[in-house]
Parts: structure tokens; sequence; C-alpha cells
């Protein structure tokens, strides 16, 4: 299957009318950028936000000794600091990537100064950061009152392709187990009757 092209990715976020759409492209460049790339980092003002046309990244947080992991996103994904976008700050986390990847980058300010021109550019950001704190508060919520084996079936539910693609460590942080645990846990799934 090709890769999805950014006209599509941006009308997949929140449909744009062909003037606003133009609008956006006019902004964006063409990146390829290798595997370990920081495109934010938790020090760091962010100027830009990325739409991730191939590849994998993930957003995580370093305390100590320990990486909590928030986070992966795959094609198709519009990868932002939350904090920089929308106070202009440093951000929380560091996004990196965790594969070769093609992006499209686009200037944050000359971004912000369209949603003030164009309603359906602001409309678009608006859905875009929505999109971005129900997936923040679904993490937190599983978190508090999931199992570590429902925290993992889930992932295998919805998004299996990340077992493929993503390191046992990081997968281990991101349900907010060991690796310990999570290998005591893939065994048992293993081990249960299947309907």
């Amino acid at each position: 299957m090709p890769p999805l092209t950014l006209p599509q990715i941006l009308q997949a976020t929140y449909p744009l009318p062909p003037d606003s759409l133009e609008k956006v492209l006019a902004l964006a460049e063409y990146v390829e950028l290798p595997k370990g790339t920081r495109l934010f980092r938790d020090d760091q003002l962010a100027h830009h936000i990325y739409v991730l046309q191939r590849g994998l990244a993930r957003a995580y947080a370093q305390r100590e000794e320990r990486e909590v992991t928030f986070w992966f996103s795959a094609e198709g994904a519009v990868l932002a600091s939350i904090r920089g976008y929308t106070e202009q700050a440093v951000s929380y986390e560091t996004i990196e990537l965790l594969e070769d990847s093609a992006l499209f980058r686009l200037p944050m300010h000359a971004l912000q100064q369209l949603y003030r021109l164009d309603v359906h550019l602001a409309n678009w950001g608006r859905v875009m950061v929505e999109r971005v704190w129900l997936q923040t508060e679904q993490q937190l919520i599983a978190r508090q009152f999931r199992t570590a084996a429902e925290r993992y079936a889930d992932l295998l539910q919805h998004s299996p392709h990340l077992l493929q693609r993503v390191a046992l460590g990081h997968i281990a942080s991101y349900l907010g187990i060991t690796q310990v645990t999570l290998s005591r846990v893939r065994a048992q799934l293993k081990k249960a009757p299947h309907p």
C-alpha cells in the first residue's frame, strides 16, 4: 500500500476546503530523518509540528534512571509538543523516531497565524489537540484502573503492529510495568484458553 499523502493525512484529522488545505501545504517541508532522531526534547522549545508519513515515534519522559513512555504514533499521525503548541513553553516530554521516517515539517508560528485567519484551519488545530488529549486521558485511565494483563490485551487488540515494531522495554514502559512483568503477562496470555 502506498504511503498516505499529506492532504490525505490532514483531511483525515478534519476536512478542509481546498483553499485552506493549500495554505497548509504551502508551509510543509518534506524531510527524511533517521531512527533515533529527537523531534522534540524536554529541555527545548518546539518550533515545528510534524506529520508522520512513514515511520514510528514515541513520546517519553526521563525520570532519574527510568523512562516512562506515554504513547506511540505511526503513519498518519500528527506529532507535536502539546505544551509547546499551546503555551509556547518547553515540552514535558521527548518525542523520538523509532524507525527511519518520512515526515512533513510545519512551522508552528506560521500555522498559528493561519489559525487566526482561517476558521477551517483553526478547527483543524482544535481537533488535532482534542485527539491528543483523548489519547492521553485514555492512557491515564488505563494505568489507574486496569491490570497489566488488561492493558496488554488492549494493546494486542487495538495496536498489534506495535509488537513487531517496538522494543519490549518500550512496550513495558508504555504499559507502566517492568519487562519481567510483561514477560509474565505474555506467558499467561499464551497459556490461556482461546474462545
